[in-house]
């Protein structure tokens, strides 16, 4: 989380701090949509749809009509609320701690402590129960996304060998992207793929009609990232395929493409900007083994936490570290010791990173929790690398990684919606 959500979370819970009714109580108070058994009131729309443009104001983007963006957060806001009650229901909580950990670094990466982020939301007239609860629901979103999907997630050395030996592979640009989403329902019939054909369709007419790309994917795009622009960051020409790089070297940055038919739905991208990919790249790297044990259903917090405390004592009364992570981690590199290789600064969660940047060299961890569970971490070596030989090859891992995670991401997320209980009463007079 980074200044920007800082930001974007107070504006949200100032405005439903001092929300004032502009229209009579009873139409602010109305639900607008009912999820499965949780309501959704067009005072809670509003709060959200005012910190949207207010969001879109400070990238310098003139947000849509409030009535066309206001669906738009709707549906973002079902969404996100079909997503929590599957958290909820499948047990997944953020322990106090670990909300306690996430609000230091956030204070941290704005330059304050825990004591200076509670004056600032005081100033702002934010109660800090309220904001706990927002960022327990940012931490509740990301880990449902890397735990239902990014766990199944994998990337073989054989499909980055592929992409390597394939023509595009001597192209070394990058591509920084934007896009506008319009999704199609996994069992849509003709006449809803028109409707929906027509919708992208009036999204690219815009474009060309010159309105800003952010604006319009905040009007249109279906894709979780729409109403903050559509910003898909840097994509390699190397992780795409041939002639979607072919279309991209004929735009100047600023240009969009036609409408693209895609498993997804409609899609329009825009080149912001183009960078050649040949630079060096010098990383600190840790040779990291770990132990893990994990947390789920039958296994408590405080007894994985035992457990690896046990684990813990017996290598410091003289077991041996890939000993003990042969028998006991719960890690698929349990077969090599724990042994994870030489780690980049940044491959690791924060959780995890924070602990072994800090580890002196040779030293076994204090027991380290991530979302995965508990961790003993060793570094035995550290060193500054220069990574620009492999550099090609881990990012092309990465990004195959991320194609996959979005594209799987986007569709449990439709499929979780089409099976949920929705009820839509934004238009209802």
């Amino acid at each position: 989380m980074k200044k920007t959500l800082l930001a974007l979370l107070i504006a949200t819970l100032v405005q439903t701090t001092h929300a004032a009714p502009a229209n009579p109580v009873n139409e602010m108070d109305r639900i607008v949509a009912v999820v499965n058994k949780t309501v959704i009131t067009n005072i809670d729309l509003q709060n959200r749809v005012d910190a949207t443009i207010q969001q879109l104001k400070g990238q310098n983007v003139t947000p849509p009509a409030r009535d066309i963006l206001a669906h738009q957060v709707l549906e973002q806001m079902i969404t996100e609320q079909v997503q929590l009650e599957y958290a909820n229901n499948n047990g997944m909580r953020v322990d106090e701690r670990d909300l306690d950990q996430a609000i230091a670094d956030l204070a941290k990466q704005n330059k304050l402590d825990v004591k200076g982020l509670q004056a600032q939301l005081a100033k702002e007239g934010v109660p800090f129960a309220r904001f706990r609860e927002e960022i327990r629901r940012e931490i509740i979103l990301a880990r449902l996304k890397n735990n239902e999907i990014g766990s199944r997630i994998t990337v073989t050395d054989s499909e980055v060998d592929q992409v390597l030996k394939s023509a595009q592979s001597a192209n070394r640009s990058e591509y920084h992207l934007a896009t506008i989403l319009v999704s199609t329902p996994e069992r849509a019939d003709a006449k809803q793929l028109d409707n929906l054909a027509a919708k992208a369709s009036k999204a690219l007419a815009e474009l060309n009609d010159k309105q800003p790309f952010a604006k319009v994917a905040a009007t249109y795009s279906d894709a979780p990232n729409g109403i903050k622009g559509g910003d898909l960051g840097w994509r390699p020409a190397a992780t795409l395929p041939q002639e979607f790089v072919s279309m991209l070297d004929k735009l100047n940055p600023g240009q969009h493409t036609g409408v693209i038919r895609t498993p997804q739905g409609f899609m329009i991208f825009q080149l912001i900007e183009k960078r050649s990919g040949n630079q060096p790249l010098l990383v600190e790297q840790y040779h990291t083994a770990h132990i893990l044990i994990r947390t789920n259903e039958a296994v408590s917090d405080t007894d994985a936490k035992n457990r690896i405390l046990q684990i813990r004592d017996r290598i410091l009364r003289g077991a041996k570290f890939a000993e003990m992570a042969k028998l006991y981690s719960e890690d698929g590199s349990n077969i090599k010791g724990g042994d994870l290789g030489w780690v980049n600064k940044g491959d690791m969660v924060p959780e995890f990173e924070k602990a072994m940047v800090s580890l002196p060299v040779g030293t076994v961890s204090e027991p380290v929790r991530s979302p995965f569970g508990w961790h003993l971490i060793l570094v035995d070596a550290k060193r500054n690398q220069d990574v620009s030989a492999d550099r090609e090859r881990q990012t092309i891992k990465q990004q195959l990684r991320l194609r996959k995670l979005d594209q799987a991401y986007l569709d449990w997320v439709r499929q979780l919606r089409d099976s949920a209980f929705v009820e839509e009463r934004l238009d209802d007079k």
